[in-house]
């Protein structure tokens, strides 16, 4: 039977007329394929073939495919090798093809984690049920003649336990497996990585159409009359429009694509959450104070930076808003609280008496202690931290909302609330808020905040 090797951009490269047992897949399984040369190649069952994973929509690295093929000729097998690196499918039915296998990934490896979890909780029933004989504390009689059937059902109970727990892991990870899918296309699509795959591609047109011209571009120079110039033009071009309509429906949405031509020196801008005092305005990015200033701060100016004059850039695909510095400026009534307290910040010499500590004050008649302020915290499972993370402030209610939905909690981080995290800056600081857990507020019907203001305390009992 003669093998087949095949690859054109549309279906990638594959291998057919091969069969279990003669000797062909111990060849492709060499991990020396591909443009890497690193690959091997792999059995599908959906094609019924070899295939080389991520060979579609590329262009093949010709030696590697002519080196298996002279492999299966000198193994005895007749080979024929055909490349079309012209057919291909346009970049909008790749994108949309890609989208749709996230989508069944995400329907089928949710799937799992139903199935999963369904299991652990049987296994976790079986291994309770088999404990209610020993509710009371029965120890093992040794030499009677339950001794048997109970070394028996301790041996069931520790196996539906390990399988219980095992089967729970297993959930844990097609949910969050099934996650990854179901944000694929957001994700892919969002407007800050768009911006930064367009500045990309864009330099891989401008280098493509140096070379057409015969003139050196990333440090090398290609034959003008390459065919494979050609069709990699007609490839960037179809992919720097379909992002370019990803940026106009975002702009649609409130979306604003920030440029150099916003900013001068002295606005404010937002960067992950806090803002910052321009300090100089660049072609990609503004120059703001060292982001180290900027914990537990809501706003750092050019007088806050205390790190020996260390600045940091930000990029404008990366920047959320802009304010002028007379927008920034606080109101006249705070201006003097803020003077006044600088008068009276000289330490006194009088020592301060001891006082009992104020406790939280009740709430108020017609009022609901759930309705009072609590700070939402993010925590990670495998490090320690000085400060907490604070993500929002909710109320009580809507806390225990948040906190207590599964969907809030990874395999890595889970989410904790208070309603007294001590001092902003000293004990706790805010940290950005990346969007993943919009879904969740959504469903929950919750509008978080991202300022602090403690819960009223009640003045202290007489002694």
């Amino acid at each position: 039977m003669t093998i087949e090797i095949t690859h054109t951009r549309r279906e990638g490269t594959l291998i057919e007329g091969t069969s279990r047992g003669d000797g062909s897949a111990e060849i492709l399984r060499l991990r020396e394929y591909g443009r890497t040369q690193r690959q091997p190649f792999r059995w599908s069952r959906n094609l019924d073939c070899w295939y080389l994973p991520h060979s579609r929509d590329h262009a093949t690295y010709t030696p590697s495919l002519e080196l298996l093929a002279q492999r299966l000729r000198d193994a005895g097998f007749e080979v024929t090798l055909t490349i079309d690196n012209a057919d291909r499918r346009s970049f909008s039915e790749a994108e949309q093809d890609r989208e749709e296998k996230a989508e069944g990934r995400a329907e089928r490896f949710g799937g799992y984690a139903d199935t999963a979890a369904r299991n652990s909780e049987a296994a976790w029933k079986s291994s309770h049920e088999i404990s209610e004989r020993f509710a009371f504390g029965q120890p093992i009689l040794i030499g009677h003649h339950s001794e048997g059937r109970a070394r028996r059902d301790h041996a069931r109970m520790d196996d539906a336990m390990r399988k219980s727990i095992g089967e729970r892991d297993r959930a844990e990870h097609w949910t969050g497996r099934a996650q990854a899918a179901a944000n694929y296309e957001r994700f892919r699509k969002d407007p800050g990585r768009t911006l930064r795959r367009l500045d990309k591609l864009r330099a891989d047109l401008r280098a493509v159409e140096k070379w057409q011209r015969g003139e050196s571009a990333k440090g090398y120079s290609r034959n003008p009359d390459d065919p494979e110039l050609t069709i990699r033009h007609e490839e960037l071009t179809e992919e720097i429009e379909h992002w370019q309509q990803v940026i106009k429906d975002a702009e649609a949405k409130g979306f604003n694509v920030w440029s150099k031509a916003d900013f001068t020196r002295g606005d404010f801008v937002l960067y992950r959450g806090t803002w910052y005092e321009v300090l100089r305005v660049n072609p990609k990015s503004v120059t703001i104070p060292h982001i180290h200033n900027g914990v537990g701060q809501r706003v750092v100016r050019a007088t806050d930076n205390h790190h020996d004059g260390w600045t940091w850039t930000a990029p404008y695909d990366d920047v959320s808003g802009r304010k002028s510095a007379d927008e920034m400026q606080p109101p006249q009534a705070e201006a003097a609280e803020q003077q006044e307290q600088a008068e009276q910040s000289t330490p006194s010499k009088e020592p301060v008496p001891a006082e009992k500590p104020t406790p939280v004050a009740a709430p108020g008649a017609g009022t609901n202690w759930q309705d009072g302020m609590a700070l939402v915290l993010i925590a990670s499972k495998n490090s320690r931290r000085s400060r907490k993370r604070a993500l929002w402030a909710t109320t009580r209610r809507e806390a225990q909302a948040v906190c207590g939905d599964p969907r809030t909690s990874g395999r890595s981080y889970m989410l904790t609330w208070t309603d007294r995290p001590g001092t902003e800056g000293a004990d706790w600081e805010w940290v950005p808020d990346n969007g993943s857990l919009d879904p969740v507020l959504e469903d929950l019907g919750i509008t978080p905040r991202r300022e602090w203001t403690a819960n009223p305390q009640a003045p202290a009992e007489a002694a």
